[in-house]
């Protein structure tokens, strides 16, 4: 949905809306973290009055997305080196726990469907389409958390990885770790279908160690570029992935290990999981 749609609904499910929108604008980028949150601003654009985007505001505040600070006002978390390796040490426990559960517990039926979501999602890592990836690839890792069946660990995993969005968003812009990413879900995916508990985890844990790797790294750099008076990257959205995509360093690297280009044009409809 574009940034200046207007948002639908009553006024009693409006903010939710609102929160939505605004949690996608935080993960991709559209707000950057440490930004103002200017609500005069943001009701433009989103084409809503003050009292919702207040409600609104004040979900995410509760999420740790955003923070009420004195003199500055409401402003996007932006997250230290510490609270991201701290944050991503837990997160990776829960991941983990999470696929264990989940081949135990897995229905054929929620199965299939996490099978043909991964399909879907190589679909769109073939086109470079991040925000499209993220969607699915956010969704697989919900998909297994919900297949564990222990609403505790859900609530605690939603919290937390609500936190972390952004910054897993963001991981996947160097095309060799998102190539890398890609492989680590078939990886998943196996492991699920075979009902191997202990080796989803291990797969899970190891996944959730490279985002933190790639995340502190891509950190590191922003903080050098800001020190030394340069530009900083934003985040990635799906034109300037597909642009990394196709340079020519890029185009080589997939040709010297073999792989075809990335395909273009858009999704029609989903499609059927792979062969086995």
């Amino acid at each position: 949905m574009p940034a200046s749609a207007k948002l639908n609904g009553s006024n009693a499910v409006l903010h939710l809306s609102v929160a939505q929108r605004l949690r996608a604008l935080i993960v991709e980028g559209g707000i950057a973290p440490g930004q103002k949150l200017n609500e005069r601003e943001l009701a433009e654009q989103l084409q809503v009055s003050r009292t919702p985007l207040r409600e609104a505001l004040k979900l995410l505040t509760a999420e740790g997305l955003v923070e009420h600070l004195p003199n500055r006002g409401v402003i996007a978390v932006q997250l230290s080196a510490d609270d991201v390796a701290h944050a991503f040490e837990v997160m990776a426990a829960l991941e983990g726990l999470s696929g264990e559960l989940a081949c135990a517990r897995i229905s054929d039926a929620e199965l299939a469907e996490l099978q043909a979501l991964n399909y879907e999602m190589r679909a769109h890592h073939a086109r470079r389409d991040l925000p499209a990836y993220y969607r699915l690839n956010a969704q697989i890792h919900r998909a297994i958390n919900r297949a564990a069946r222990n609403p505790v660990l859900s609530e605690v995993y939603d919290r937390l990885n609500a936190r972390l969005q952004a910054l897993r968003f963001s991981s996947n812009f160097d095309t060799e770790k998102w190539d890398a990413a890609v492989r680590d879900h078939d990886a998943m995916i196996e492991a699920l279908a075979a009902r191997d508990g202990a080796r989803l985890r291990r797969i899970l844990v190891s996944h959730m160690q490279h985002k933190l790797d790639v995340v502190l790294a891509h950190l590191a750099g922003t903080v050098s570029r800001s020190a030394a008076g340069q530009p900083v990257r934003p985040l990635p959205t799906a034109a300037t992935a597909r642009q990394a995509a196709a340079s020519p360093q890029a185009t080589g690297r997939r040709l010297a290990s073999g792989k075809a280009p990335p395909a273009a044009g858009r999704a029609r409809g989903r499609a059927a999981p792979r062969p086995a």
